[in-house]
């Protein structure tokens, strides 16, 4: 693969926070791998990543076993985002490494369990999974002897904090406090990375919850068809497998609009980065660089829109949020109330004085996984939580 001049460079990166030193026999590396690699690596292994198996993508505790979990969606959007950081001559071990820790900051119940916590918080700072996932690799996912957190590279953490464009207003305080602690350039464009990272996790869900809406029968083919570019890709499929079974032109529709996000994405982006020469050039250029057509955006916030429509705000989908949402706001009331009711090692650490206790509070739920969530409030309350499994 040739590197791109603006590529990120894992033999050049900004840093550990806490230095890349290792005491014992084994020393600094193990095994071949590059910086980026080593952040990557950290990640798969790291308890949050193995928990986002049991964690709400769309739906909520769904009883079967195709849907997405933010475990899958994951690693789909690092499928997508190493093909086209490959194609445009990006840093793919980076780019993989941001994808699959872009949502490790997500409480349980997905959204349906972060606007609960938001509204716990609303005294002590508030909540805000993107800052969540900060720091949960910087300070909460500690497996080292030597330090806090995973000890990510500079420019993983800043993709992280910025994929999604600079943090313009006041920070939440979690991003506020580990920028102070690691400065991670808050006001400026993140890498080309970074950039690929966003827009891959926005071609993923949007095509896969069609995937998964279809699957549940939340959405109808008549209902899609009224887009007119999703007709357009419909019907030539169609022409192209005209026995085949609908199901499977289905899942070939998805797959057809997949490719032609990421054709254009590729198309777009390389006329959008003609003549920059570094990382740095990157990141000074005042907007963002990577991502769709003005025509394709277009088209993709039109799809979201009828998403949310049809599928996100479904009547199924109200009901079982509001559930959720129940369910992790007499967690968050409970434990404030007794501490007794964490676990030792939560119990253990937690402060006396607000709002450090509230914030840690939330740590422990934001943690959780959708069973665990619901098997504490049963454990607590007495009651199983009915009403959350809306597919």
């Amino acid at each position: 693969m040739t590197r791109a001049p603006f590529a990120a460079d894992p033999a050049h990166h900004g840093g550990r926070e806490f230095g890349a030193q290792r005491s014992g026999p084994i020393g600094e590396k193990r095994g071949p791998r590059t910086d980026f690699q080593r952040d990557r690596d950290r990640i798969i292994h790291s308890m949050s990543f193995r928990r986002l198996k049991s964690k709400t993508q769309v739906f909520i505790m769904p009883d079967g076993d195709h849907y997405r979990t933010r475990l899958t969606h994951s690693l789909e959007v690092a499928q997508i985002g190493r093909v086209l950081a490959r194609a445009l001559g990006l840093d793919d071990d980076l780019t993989e490494a941001l994808c699959l820790a872009h949502d490790l900051g997500h409480p349980p119940f997905g959204h349906a369990g972060e606007d609960a916590l938001s509204k716990a918080m609303i005294e002590h700072g508030g909540f805000c999974h993107n800052a969540q996932a900060l720091r949960t690799v910087m300070r909460l996912e500690s497996p080292y002897p030597e330090h806090e957190g995973l000890n990510l590279t500079w420019d993983l953490l800043e993709g992280l904090a910025k994929h999604n464009g600079p943090v313009m207003e006041q920070p939440n305080w979690a991003l506020a406090e580990l920028d102070a602690a690691f400065a991670l350039d808050l006001g400026s464009w993140p890498s080309l990375e970074a950039q690929i990272a966003a827009v891959s996790d926005d071609i993923a869900y949007d095509n896969h919850d069609i995937d998964d809406g279809l699957r549940a029968g939340f959405l109808e083919l008549d209902d899609l068809l009224e887009l007119d570019f999703l007709a357009q890709q419909w019907r030539a499929v169609e022409k192209r497998f005209p026995n085949a079974p609908r199901e499977r032109q289905l899942r070939e529709l998805v797959r057809d609009q997949i490719g032609l996000m990421v054709n254009d994405v590729l198309e777009h982006t390389n006329a959008q980065v003609a003549g920059y020469g570094s990382v740095a050039e990157i990141r000074s250029a005042g907007r963002q660089l990577a991502g769709f057509s003005p025509a394709m955006t277009e088209h993709e916030r039109a799809l979201k829109k009828f998403m949310y429509d049809k599928l996100y705000y479904h009547p199924e989908q109200v009901s079982a949020a509001k559930r959720a949402r129940q369910v992790v706001a007499r967690l968050f009331e409970a434990y404030a109330h007794d501490a007794n009711l964490m676990p030792d090692e939560w119990r253990g650490r937690l402060p006396e004085n607000q709002p450090e206790r509230a914030r840690m509070i939330a740590d422990f739920i934001a943690g959780m996984s959708d069973r665990f969530a619901i098997r504490s409030c049963a454990l607590i309350f007495g009651e199983h939580p009915e009403g959350l499994t809306n597919v």
